[in-house]
């Protein structure tokens, strides 16, 4: 599975963002299913028959104080699948599984609009602080699983994969 799901997001950012940047999203792939603790690590994917058509990543981001949420990066639906669902349905289960574990927070950073469409909003870094400087501030967002988003002081970390400046 993680060679077609390394495939999967290396064609779609490919697609929409160019070659290099979708052979910079499939080492990350690889680095996040290869490096990350797979009890940590909570992947979902989206298949049309055989073929896989959607996945989405779920990896730990912590907090200085001991809070631990979780960060969804990366997510990809095959170019030709964009547009009906397929993606916002694969994350609402993924959130809804992460709910069910307990876990309380979530955050990713992309496109406000499109994450807006399966509950996540704006944040600032003085709210949670992202674990590398933010190169698109706008793009910091995050939802509460379990009632409101309560700001959480101090630093965080992320899993090794995603621990590079290059991805902020």
């Amino acid at each position: 599975m993680s060679s077609e799901m390394i495939a999967l997001f290396t064609q779609t950012f490919s697609d929409s963002e160019g070659e290099a940047e979708g052979k910079t999203i499939g080492l990350l792939v690889g680095d996040l299913l290869t490096t990350t603790p797979e009890q940590e690590l909570k992947g979902f994917v989206a298949k049309q028959g055989e073929r896989l058509i959607a996945g989405v990543l779920f990896t730990p981001l912590s907090f200085e104080n001991g809070e631990v949420g979780y960060l969804l990066s990366p997510m990809a639906t095959l170019t030709e699948c964009q547009g009906k669902g397929v993606g916002q349905a694969l994350i609402n289960f993924g959130l809804e599984h992460l709910k069910q574990q307990g876990i309380e927070l979530v955050f990713t950073y992309g496109d406000p609009n499109f994450y807006s469409r399966v509950g996540f909003q704006q944040v600032t870094e003085a709210q949670f602080k992202a674990p590398h400087t933010l190169s698109f501030p706008h793009g910091w967002l995050a939802q509460s699983l379990a009632g409101e988003l309560t700001p959480i002081q101090g630093s965080s970390s992320c899993v090794q994969g995603l621990d590079s400046p290059a991805y902020w």
